[in-house]
């Protein structure tokens, strides 16, 4: 389904055409889910969060000021829900440790996934997205599955712009660690 631009609906939902919010919740349903999930770790809990986001943004929306894009509004009313769920819920998390891998090198990990097939790759790159912590799990999906820039996960997550960028690249860093390792496993399962 194509969508229109978010302001078009916006306009309609505050000129009392209510029934248009289903078109800015079905268009950003996924993504919010996907931001929830990643703090909360839990489907149940994640869809209750995306639905409390959209409620909360749909009684406000007149206050919103269209400053910054709606879908950056909206998520980051998303992550503020979820982490504050987290908070009453005080959740323990398992930071991915530092490893130190000896001769690590990106170009190796580019070799290795080469020999995998397209599911193994998934399956691989999810399972070292899981070993993230939630806000490092966020950054990264909002970075390069949403296509999210800096500066709105910034305004998203309430980090500085600076703070994105080292984050992002600890993480990359963390990633390609937990890649490497990862597909060190995964050959010598297959070539058993």
């Amino acid at each position: 389904m194509r969508f229109k631009k978010d302001s078009f609906y916006i306009e309609k939902v505050l000129n009392g055409n209510a029934s248009a919010y289903t078109y800015l919740v079905n268009k950003h349903k996924n993504m919010a889910f996907t931001i929830a999930n990643k703090i909360i770790r839990n489907r149940e809990d994640a869809e209750e969060i995306a639905q409390d986001a959209f409620l909360k943004v749909f009684h406000s929306l007149n206050t919103f000021k269209q400053d910054s894009k709606f879908s950056t509004w909206l998520y980051r009313i998303v992550y503020n829900t979820a982490i504050s769920k987290t908070r009453k819920k005080k959740l323990q998390t398992t930071p991915l440790e530092n490893k130190l891998i000896e001769n690590f090198t990106i170009d190796e990990i580019k070799e290795d996934v080469k020999q995998l097939d397209y599911d193994e790759q998934k399956k691989i790159i999810n399972n070292a997205i899981k070993k993230l912590t939630e806000e490092e799990s966020l950054i990264i999906t909002l970075f390069y599955m949403e296509g999210s820039s800096v500066e709105e996960i910034s305004e998203i997550t309430n980090l500085s712009k600076s703070n994105v960028k080292v984050k992002l690249h600890r993480i990359r860093k963390k990633l390609y660690i937990e890649l490497q390792e990862l597909l060190k496993n995964e050959l010598k399962e297959n070539y058993k």
